[in-house]
């Protein structure tokens, strides 16, 4: 009888072991320490505000903002860099964010308004690499055919797809920060590649309701509405109801 008793003691420990087991994976995917990667919403948001309380202090102290040294040509979504190293090191912020490219994940914190109402935004380095890689390949294509471009049809003013085909960027594809959905390729005379972010403006401007001022840069509804800035992109103007990207005057 005592035999039978502990070998049914054996097994229900067995089958504690097997289900704790089982439960372990489950657990580790909601620790707090994987925030960042694991919950974008709720990660990214706090680890913007950590860093903007940081860029505050320093700024407050130092008088001047904690940035990378860039070009004056450098584009205004990827400029003004923030040195999470110098704030680490100098005591302003006590862990770099997972989320950073300087702790192995996909993103700079960077700095708008950095004159007035300095702001602490995410630029996603997926989508600058991507838009990367189509513009070599639009290069090789343009100097293998003496300077023609990779033309689709003309889907803007000044502005065209690409022909993937022609290309061979048809296994590039690009999902949206703000939306997930797939954004299009555009380039222009030149053969500069940018990111169509029309469609994600047009929610935007939906969403909030009523009609966007004519001579307004409707890039700042993603600005507004999120914590990434539309990287690689053309400026939109509101004309005839719809969001259209500005070609670069010749």
């Amino acid at each position: 009888m005592y035999e039978v008793k502990l070998r049914q003691l054996l097994g229900r420990a067995a089958l504690l072991l097997w289900v704790v087991l089982l439960l372990l994976p489950l657990g580790g995917c909601m620790y707090p320490g994987d925030s960042d990667q694991q919950q974008p919403g709720s990660g990214y948001r706090e680890s913007v505000k950590r860093v903007q309380a940081a860029v505050d202090d320093y700024q407050e102290q130092e008088g001047l903002l904690p940035i990378k040294t860039s070009d004056e040509a450098t584009p205004r979504y990827e400029k003004f860099v923030v040195d999470l190293n110098k704030l680490q090191q100098e005591g302003y912020l006590d862990e770099l964010p997972a989320a950073s490219f300087e702790k192995g994940g996909s993103a700079y914190f960077l700095i708008l308004d950095e004159e007035s109402d300095p702001q602490v935004k995410l630029m996603d380095l997926v989508t600058v690499q991507k838009v990367n890689d189509v513009q070599r390949k639009v290069n090789l294509y343009k100097s293998a055919h003496g300077g023609v471009l990779p033309v689709e049809e003309e889907v803007y003013p000044g502005l065209s797809s690409i022909d993937a085909k022609k290309a061979g960027t048809a296994s590039i594809k690009l999902d949206s920060v703000y939306s997930g959905q797939l954004l299009r390729f555009l380039m222009d005379k030149d053969g500069t590649v940018y990111a169509d972010y029309g469609a994600d403006i047009s929610s935007a401007i939906d969403k909030n309701g009523g009609t966007p001022e004519a001579d307004r840069d409707l890039r700042l509804e993603l600005e507004q509405a999120s914590y990434y800035v539309p990287v690689k992109s053309l400026p939109y103007m509101w004309v005839d109801g719809q969001a259209v990207p500005q070609a670069p005057v010749e």
